[in-house]
């Protein structure tokens, strides 16, 4: 009887050492079959990335008020200007000829009107004694006042040349600036700004202390503008170095390009180093969201599902659907961290998503847990969960 039970009790025995060594393997194998990734703690943020030209916030251009040639030009490019400079001269020898044939019809004219002046002071003593007719001495004043306004035009006439040669020939800076371009060159023929051929001959700008940046937000992007949001933005001539500025405003005329709606917004940047040059494209992204010292995970560890759910294995279909139902662990209160951003229209709180993460357990078996997620970008998103879960062990995909 001995012999019979010590042989029953070493089958036993060699079948949980099996069962047991089995199941070993099988928790071996479970977690060989996935990678693996860990809750960190840290920044994200969400942008919205456009494309944009450096622009002064205000220039002036600067056109002829007369037509002439271009005799003389005092500035160039780059040239800092205050109002009322010079900037250029523009031959006046034919508005001197003009001047002294001008000049000439005045004392005709003032001669013609003193003669007409005298004869009708006659005219009027003449009346007086009934020896002219009353329609004589009318006659006599038409023709006077007639002779006046020929005198103030011929008058207003030369005011007009001496207004040319003494002002619209030097063609002055109408603010205090900067000159960025520069049209004409000595012997250029210039139009007046009333003719249609006419064009700008300067560009000033204000400063370029200040600068703008012009970028095209599509239409689906535009609603999480708004003026105060902070602007992070790059250039190819720069590179290494990332400036910041501030949405200034939004421009409500859309810009219609191959269909594509866009809008222009304008942002605010400081160039007090004089770094940032007209015309220049930066890359421009505009920060929505923001939140520093959260918990992150990947986002393929919340894409994540086992396989065992697509390949309709029964058993661990019903196992695992109970987890996701609410079986495991659900989200543990809520992490510490800063959160900013800009949100448009109602200040309800948005909508909450909850997506579930994976993990082995400490019996080696497979068990989720519902998170609530938070900002995302193309590779990490913010989750709130407690902040006792950093570092720990997800499940990021399954191995192939």
């Amino acid at each position: 009887m001995k012999a019979k039970f010590s042989v029953k009790s070493a089958l036993i025995c060699l079948v949980l050492a099996a069962i047991f060594l089995s199941s070993c393997n099988s928790r071996n194998s479970s977690a060989a079959a996935y990678e693996f990734t860990n809750i960190t703690r840290g920044t994200i943020e969400r942008t919205i990335s456009a494309s944009g030209t450096i622009n002064p916030v205000s220039t002036v251009r600067v056109l002829p008020q007369m037509s002439g040639k271009v005799e003389k030009i005092h500035v160039d490019f780059n040239d800092l200007v205050r109002r009322g400079d010079v900037l250029a001269e523009l031959n006046t020898d034919m508005l001197r000829l003009r001047r002294e044939q001008q000049n000439a019809t005045v004392m005709k004219a003032l001669a013609n009107y003193e003669l007409q002046l005298m004869t009708y002071q006659n005219q009027q003593r003449l009346a007086e004694r009934g020896f002219i007719s009353e329609f004589e001495l009318k006659s006599s004043e038409t023709t006077l006042n007639n002779l006046a306004a020929d005198l103030a035009v011929a008058r207003s006439n030369l005011r007009t040349i001496d207004t040319e040669i003494n002002q619209y020939a030097f063609i002055t800076s109408p603010i205090d600036g900067i000159v960025l371009d520069r049209r004409i060159n000595i012997g250029d023929t210039v139009a007046d700004s009333t003719s249609s051929s006419s064009t700008n001959i300067f560009t000033l700008a204000e400063n370029l202390r200040e600068m703008q940046i012009e970028a095209l937000v599509g239409e689906l992007d535009i609603a999480h503008m708004q003026r105060g949001q902070p602007v992070r933005f790059t250039l190819e001539s720069l590179p290494g170095r990332t400036f910041t500025g501030e949405v200034e405003t939004l421009r409500l005329i859309p810009v219609v390009t191959n269909n594509v709606v866009s809008y222009t917004v304008i942002v605010k940047v400081d160039n007090t180093d004089g770094s940032l040059l007209p015309g220049m494209t930066c890359a421009v992204d505009f920060i929505v969201d923001f939140s520093s010292d959260v918990l992150l995970v990947p986002n393929a560890a919340l894409r994540f599902q086992p396989s065992s759910m697509a390949e309709g294995r029964s058993t661990e279909n019903t196992s695992i659907a109970n987890l996701m139902m609410g079986s495991g662990p659900v989200r543990m209160g809520g992490g510490q961290g800063t959160r900013q951003g800009s949100r448009q229209g109602s200040e309800q709180a948005p909508a909450i998503v909850m997506r579930n993460i994976w993990f082995i357990n400490g019996d080696g078996t497979l068990e989720t847990m519902q998170v609530e997620t938070g900002i995302s970008t193309g590779t990490f998103t913010e989750i709130h969960v407690s902040d006792e879960l950093e570092g720990k062990q997800i499940i990021l995909r399954e191995r192939i």
